[in-house]
């Protein structure tokens, strides 16, 4: 019984350690074990709720962390809303029509309601995103948490961070590799496209403004895809909703398959097979028994830790959209 009481107190130190690990200017998994162990629980919880209702929003989540991290790292900055002083980064061209900013601020109020002012709004998009990725049948990453809320947001930052869809093959590489990122993992991240859906302003430089010229279409592009995808976006709208895939509710390897034939919404869709090595790594992802899913997590939960503000930094917002 001895041994038992002592191998338990043993345990609750260890954990104890673990969980201060930010101390030292690190993330931890168990950041929130003595201050609010429920926070996991709660993301989850609130995350299949949102999705019952509105399944599509898988993507968006995934988009957020995107959009959040690459621009100055993972604070929460792509959250706060815009003022009459200041455009922030939500209101960037780049960020156009982001979604699920909304639902982490219920989350953020569910958390709220248990555990006041511990848990910030950049943790909560790193659950978030890795709970609906794993709801539509994803992969599953472990997500360190004990990033802190920035008091900054500036659209230009995202504007000068954030890949453009018109991008060709080896910009993009460039601009994934300026974050650490190799060009297989700028491949496999792009296969967050097998869920949501994209607008029009992505789409038509690919249909109507192929390489800066004026009703030039990608001739690379499947011309019977390249006409339906017409009749969806007709020139000059912005805000018709095209899926990414055939099953935009389900993370899969449908994406891959459809750049493949040729049938890559966007140019950066169709840029993918476009660049050495770029189309052996797509169809090699479309196989049912290759390591999408796994390198797909990994690449997500490496994206999660970028440049993360760290106490005594930054703050924990009340309100997502409102520095405190």
């Amino acid at each position: 019984m001895a041994s038992a009481k002592f191998a338990s107190a043993i345990l609750v130190s260890y954990l104890l350690v673990l969980a201060t690990i930010h101390v030292a200017g690190e993330l931890s998994p168990l950041y929130y074990i003595t201050t609010c162990p429920l926070a996991p629980a709660i993301v989850k919880r609130e995350v299949a709720k949102i999705l019952h209702i509105n399944p599509n929003l898988v993507g968006g989540f995934q988009r957020l962390q995107f959009h959040d991290c690459w621009v100055n790292g993972c604070d929460a900055s792509l959250l706060i809303a815009s003022t009459p002083n200041n455009q922030a980064e939500v209101d960037a061209f780049v960020n156009f029509q982001l979604r699920a900013i909304a639902e982490i601020d219920q989350i953020k109020a569910a958390i709220e309601a248990e555990c006041p002012n511990t848990v910030s709004c950049a943790d909560i998009i790193a659950l978030a995103a890795r709970d609906a990725t794993v709801l539509s049948n994803g992969p599953y990453w472990p997500v360190a948490l004990g990033r802190r809320d920035s008091r900054r947001s500036v659209a230009m930052d995202a504007d000068t961070n954030l890949p453009f869809p018109v991008f060709p093959f080896a910009v993009l590489v460039q601009n994934f590799a300026a974050k650490g990122f190799s060009a297989r993992e700028m491949i496999v991240l792009s296969g967050s496209h097998t869920v949501g859906h994209t607008h029009c302003n992505g789409i038509g430089p690919n249909l109507y403004n192929y390489t800066g010229i004026d009703d030039l279409t990608n001739p690379n592009l499947d011309p019977a895809f390249a006409a339906s995808l017409k009749q969806e976006c007709p020139k000059f709208n912005r805000f018709n909703i095209v899926n990414m895939d055939s099953t935009p509710n389900t993370f899969d390897r449908q994406y891959y398959l459809k750049v493949l034939a040729n049938q890559g919404a966007m140019i950066t869709d169709d840029e993918l097979i476009r660049g050495p090595d770029g189309s052996s790594i797509v169809e090699y992802l479309t196989q049912p028994g290759s390591t999408f899913f796994a390198e797909f997590a990994d690449a997500m939960a490496k994206m999660s830790k970028l440049s993360p503000l760290l106490a005594p930094a930054g703050e924990i917002r009340a309100t997502c959209q409102v520095i405190n």
